[in-house]
């Protein structure tokens, strides 16, 4: 009983997250802003639901298989959102408009 409603409340905050990274990439006007709004619904919001799925399910096959795309997506989600960002600033003509921009040469 515990371990349904405790499942049952992760899936629901995983998908409240969701929704409101939903409404961020609307709401916000730059695309780094959205970017950083979509990277951090993905990873939030999967990671609870995937987590409430596994309290839900139990120990099966498949709770190691939602644990390894937990992993997966911990490890790959900041590094496509890095190269996203990163594409984003060497193409868009305007960015010093919207972003303070540091050179290379200011960094140490």
């Amino acid at each position: 009983m515990i371990k349904d409603i405790l499942g049952a409340i992760l899936v629901f905050l995983g998908v409240c997250v969701m929704v409101i990274a939903t409404f961020g990439i609307y709401r916000f006007k730059y695309v780094l802003n959205r970017m950083h709004a979509a990277a951090l619904g993905d990873t939030l919001g999967l990671l609870l639901i995937l987590v409430g799925l596994m309290v839900l399910s139990g120990w099966t096959a498949g709770t190691a298989k939602m644990f390894i795309i937990i992993i997966f997506m911990w490890l790959a989600s900041p590094v496509m959102s890095h190269m996203i960002a990163r594409a984003e600033v060497l193409t868009y003509q305007h960015i010093t408009e919207e972003c303070e921009v540091i050179s290379n040469d200011d960094c140490v």
